[in-house]
């Protein structure tokens, strides 16, 4: 287990995305995707896919969690957990999006395949887009 993140934290983000992911509005792909935030001040952020007719309008759960977290005066965070049925790599606009606030962010994979007491891989963020785009 990486130290940035404790046992019983990614146990909550794992716990907090999957939950969310039952909140996914899917209704043409069927595919339901949660993700939760760790902030830098502890609070947890959770969001889920929200589709829409018009796919390009489609919001990602992990965008969602961030945006829920903006809202509410946050823009630090740690570590995400994205849960999903299947390989749970965020998708290159989420990973933009997401290394703007942490390039070095600790994000947990979790297929929900699996039980929910096994590890999600962790891998830095840096490592899922090593050549992010930047202004600066």
């Amino acid at each position: 287990m990486n130290l940035d993140v404790t046992f019983s934290q990614w146990r909550e983000l794992q716990t907090a995305a999957r939950a969310a992911r039952g909140n996914a509005w899917a209704p043409y792909s069927r595919y339901q995707v949660g993700a939760a935030v760790l902030a830098s001040d502890g609070r947890f952020f959770v969001g889920c896919n929200v589709e829409n007719a018009s796919y390009g309008l489609t919001i990602c759960a992990e965008r969602v969690a961030i945006c829920t977290a903006i809202a509410q005066g946050c823009s630090s965070f740690i570590a995400i957990c994205v849960s999903l049925t299947g390989i749970p790599v965020p998708c290159g606009a989420c990973r933009q999006f997401l290394v703007e606030f942490n390039p070095e962010m600790l994000v947990l994979l979790d297929d929900v395949n699996h039980a929910a007491d096994t590890p999600p891989e962790l891998v830095r963020l840096s490592e899922l887009l090593p050549r992010a785009f930047r202004l600066l």
